[in-house]
């Protein structure tokens, strides 16, 4: 679904698929944490001592990974160098796309603190994330930029001079970057949503407003020009909204 330049990937739920699981999942009427302890044949690696890599249990996309805490950390308290020391080393493995869902509002399914990686490209075509056709046209003061016509308040950073060092060098560097992004809008402190999206090329930082455009809930994933909509009913309505005025929704206006 092309919109602007972006050529957006937008995938239309079976009917018969399971519901996606929320944060307040319950069972025996208690709160089920499912990272502690995880289901062991979703075990993927062991990210040194504070991560573990595990399978997606209900994957978008296949090899769709989870980058997860040992020991519960929030959702939505800050990013730490150990988070971006983890991630790091799993984009080195896999050139992939790599995100973070700030709190509900920003498409968290969980309170445990998780990243999750995605093979790529994302849609068809050479580009690896159809958002690339817009960060093209980013345009820097210093180390972080920004796309004039994106309608909704973002930062990126391009990180070539991280691309191929070991992650305990670049995660500082990283880290860094990020807690610029977070404190230009005011989202470095706990329960401001937002979604961080990270390749080996680039990072996009977006503060968010709301989970859902109308019906249509959306994560990081969209920023990044891919999104999952229920069935044709949705599929017509963003087809006629148009993708980038549905994000301009949830994030936060200029």
């Amino acid at each position: 679904m092309e919109d602007g330049k972006i050529r957006f990937a937008v995938r239309v739920a079976s009917a018969r698929a399971p519901a996606l699981p929320r944060a307040a999942q319950v069972e025996e009427g208690a709160p089920r944490n499912p990272f502690l302890p995880y289901d062991e044949a979703l075990f993927v690696a062991d990210l040194g001592a504070h991560h573990v890599c595990l399978l997606n249990k209900y994957p978008v996309l296949r090899d769709h990974l989870l980058i997860t805490t040992r020991a519960f950390e929030p959702q939505e308290s800050p990013l730490t160098v150990r988070d971006f020391e983890a991630t790091w080393s799993v984009l080195l493995e896999l050139d992939g796309l790599a995100f973070y869902n700030a709190g509900t509002l920003a498409g968290a399914s969980q309170p445990h603190r998780h990243l999750q990686v995605v093979p790529t490209p994302l849609g068809r075509g050479p580009r690896r994330t159809p958002i690339d056709a817009a960060i093209d046209d980013a345009r820097f003061e210093g180390a972080v930029g920004r796309v004039e016509t994106l309608p909704f308040h973002h930062a990126i950073a391009r990180l070539r001079t991280t691309a191929t060092q070991p992650p305990a060098v670049a995660a500082p560097a990283l880290h860094g970057l990020y807690r610029e992004m977070a404190r230009a809008f005011g989202c470095d402190r706990a329960s401001r949503p937002y979604n961080l999206l990270v390749t080996r090329e680039w990072m996009l930082f977006v503060p968010r407003s709301r989970e859902c455009w109308e019906t249509v809930s959306i994560n990081a994933l969209g920023f990044a020009g891919a999104i999952l909509v229920g069935g044709d009913d949705e599929l017509a309505r963003l087809r006629a909204q148009g993708p980038l005025a549905a994000l301009a929704e949830v994030g936060v206006r200029p």
